[in-house]
Formats: C-alpha cells, structure tokens, sequence
C-alpha cells in the first residue's frame, strides 16, 4: 500500500488505520541524543504482509509484532516491519519499535521540518511531514489517534508536550513527565518542547467559559509573556462565543528562549519565541488560538484543503481585532484585498498545489472569502454555521465539499455560488 495524499506521496499508508501511539522517549539535551519506543496499536484497512511506518534519520533497533519479534529493513525514511504472519483485513494489530539516534528536522520543499535543536532545549515543528523525525507514525493528516507519551530528560529542564501533564517523577538526576492525549491527534499536531522551563498558571484564566492556560517559559521571560498573553483568556471567552466551546484537553503556552521565525501550534499547544512577546504578536496569538477549533479539532483529510484551517485562522485574527476595540473585521477585510488583488492572480484556493500551501494567499483569501459569506447570509447566519461547523465535525476530518454543503444549507443557492467564486476561481472576485 502506499500514502494518499497527493501533496505528500512519500508519507503515510493506507493500509492500515492508528488507533493510538504509545510513546517512551528519553532525551538528552547536551548531546541531542534520542532514546524511544514506540507501541503503536492499528486495524489493518487491508491484507498485510508488511508494515510500513514513516521514520526519517532514527534507526530502528528492534520490532515486534503482537509480541513476537519480526524482522524489519529501512530505506528512503520508511521503515518495513514484517510480521510472523500476515494481516488479515480488519484485524487489530499492536507493532512496537525501539529506536534511537540524534533527531534533525528533514528537508522538504516547505523547508526543514521537524525535531530541531535551540541553543539550550528543543522543538518539534511538525506540519505538515516532520513527525517521523522523532517517532515511527503512519504520517498522514486524515489517520488521527489518541496519545501518550512518556518523556524524560535531565534534571533542571522542562518538558510541555501534547497531552494532559501527569505529576513529573525525579530520580538519579532525570525527570519524567507523562502526557495524554485522549482526543484523536494527526502525527504532525504532535509536539515536544524541551528547554529550561517553568510551568505556571496564566493568571485570569480558568473563569467562567475559558480553559485554564498554562505557560511554559524560561523564568526570566514570565513578566513579558504575563504581558503579551494578558488579553488571552478574554481572547478565548470572545472565541467561545464565536466559534463554540474550547475543543481541546489542555490550553498550553510555550515561550522558547530563543527567536522563531513563526509561532507553531500543535494539539492544545502552541510554542512562541521570545521576539513574539510584543504587542504586534497580538495577531499571531489570536491565529494560533483559533487552529485549537479550526485544525486541530475540525480537521482536514487531505492537504489541498489546507485553506479550512488557514482561512479560519487567519479570520479569527481580524475577528480578535474588532472584539479587542481595535480595527473592524471588514476594516481588515479591505486592506488585505487591497494588497491581494497587486498579487498574481494564478492561485487555486481549493487546490492550491503543495508548493503554494503555506502561500499567504492562502490564508488571506480564504479569510475574505468567509468574510465575503458573512456578508452575504448575515452575522447571525454566519455565526450560526461557524458554530454548527464546529460542533458537527468536533475531532473530525472534513473536506471543501463539506463546507460547501454546510454553506448550501445556511445560506442557499445564492450564497453557495458566492463561496465557489471565491474558492474554485484563480481571478479575485470583487468583495461586497
């Protein structure tokens, strides 16, 4: 069998389905050293006779397929294990890897994607295809499982990660934290974040309709992260409303102590570097906040629909900046499209090819294109499907087509055939 999606062939299997990952990793800062197993229990979607998992520059030492060794060969980042016999259609299957090496980000056309070392810690920057940098994985957004993940490192760091946080255990100078994720998670929404770290309650959180954030930062940092992420629990309150309840387990901010060209989000998470603690980030913060509903819980099954999660992001941020008192959403809404419509005009929204997936041009006109619908079909319309759409497809996968059926049910024809101007057209339509 081989992966599915066309925008990343090299990733992922079909032939199979993950029902969980359950990860040891024992990492050692100083000499970027990685120690892990991983038992990962699936059903198999076909006849197997082999295994394949995504694993980019680890080595596999050992694997065993319902407990029984089996033998295994690696090659172009695959790993093939081949059990004592073979799987029938439809059975249950539990395959274990021992693994070790030194975790780099690989190369791919979006750039280096993947485990990467700070000056004194590490990331895990994982979309769409740097998961198997740190664990084997069946590496493909629409194969979603629960998680968890046991991580140790040396006394005086600190570990935030995907998942609920367990108490840490300390003993002979290392410590380890247990992290669980019963929600499903795709492979490149999982993420490790190792550095010398506190973790400690944002203050104002946790009242009323907000989850209760936490921040994890370099302790030097708190007053400046106390800063930037002050308007964060109004932020969410204001995104309740908007979007439906918070979908996720765990409400986690991460401040690295190193500069980041962008902020990363991953399940319940997301990371900042320093220079994001200013009030321009306030929109980056906002954007990253809204994937926990759009991304990360209401879900894409192929990459080409890269826009449902961007658009929505990038729409949040505009709606963040009409709630906070500052420029309206079709204030915003107009100045994009301005210097939208300088740009060429040769982009597919709903199939955008994978070189251009992370254009801006992405995010930008899929936010007009949902501003454009409100507009059309009205706040309450609108904001009644923003909240349908999140609530019918929580922790689901979903593609174009069933946003523009849910358009189609909210609005009608008319308002159907607006969102395909905006969407299945390269020219720019005119905003209302």
């Amino acid at each position: 069998m081989s992966g599915g999606d066309l925008y990343a062939p090299q990733s992922g299997d079909d032939g199979y389905r993950v029902e969980s990952y359950d990860l040891t990793l024992d990492y050692r800062v100083r000499t970027n050293r990685l120690e892990g197993s991983a038992t990962i229990r699936a059903t198999a979607a076909a006849d197997l006779s082999a295994i394949v998992l995504d694993l980019v520059g680890l080595r596999a030492t050992r694997a065993r397929v319902d407990g029984a060794p089996a033998r295994f060969s690696a090659s172009a980042g695959k790993l093939r294990v081949v059990p004592p016999r073979p799987i029938a259609a439809g059975d249950p299957f539990a395959v274990e890897v021992v693994y070790a090496g030194a975790p780099a980000p690989r190369r791919s056309r979006w750039g280096a994607v993947g485990w990467e070392e700070l000056t004194d810690g590490a990331l895990v920057a994982g979309q769409p295809t740097g998961a198997p940098t740190w664990f084997p994985c069946n590496d493909r957004p629409d194969d979603r499982a629960r998680m968890t993940m046991r991580i140790t490192v040396d006394d005086g760091y600190t570990v935030a990660a995907t998942g609920v946080p367990a108490a840490t255990t300390r003993r002979g100078g290392r410590a380890t934290t247990v992290f669980t994720s019963d929600v499903p998670t795709a492979t490149y929404l999982a993420a490790v974040h190792v550095g010398r770290y506190r973790t400690r309650p944002l203050a104002r959180s946790g009242v009323g309709v907000v989850p209760a954030v936490t921040v994890t930062a370099p302790p030097a940092l708190f007053a400046a992260a106390d800063r930037a992420f002050a308007a964060v629990p109004e932020m969410l309150r204001a995104f309740d409303g908007l979007f439906g309840p918070y979908p996720q387990e765990a409400c986690a901010l991460v401040v690295t102590a190193d500069e980041l060209e962008i902020p990363l989000e991953a399940q319940g998470l997301a990371v900042f570097g320093m220079n994001h603690l200013v009030p321009a980030a306030q929109r980056l913060i906002a954007h990253e906040l809204a994937h926990q509903w759009f991304g990360n819980s209401v879900g894409i099954a192929r990459w080409s629909d890269i826009w449902l999660n961007e658009g929505f992001a990038c729409y949040a941020e505009w709606l963040w900046s009409e709630a906070s008192g500052g420029r309206s959403a079709d204030d915003c809404a107009r100045s994009h499209f301005a210097r939208l419509s300088a740009k060429p005009q040769d982009l597919l929204l709903v199939d955008p090819g994978p070189d251009d997936m992370f254009d801006d041009r992405v995010y930008k006109r899929g936010a007009l294109a949902l501003h454009a619908l409100r507009g059309s079909i009205g706040d309450g319309a609108f904001f009644d499907l923003v909240r349908r759409w999140t609530r019918e497809h929580r922790h689901g996968l979903v593609t174009t087509d069933d946003f523009r059926a849910a358009v189609l049910s909210a609005g009608g024809p008319d308002a159907a055939e607006m969102l395909s101007r905006w969407i299945d057209r390269v020219e720019l339509p005119p905003l209302p």
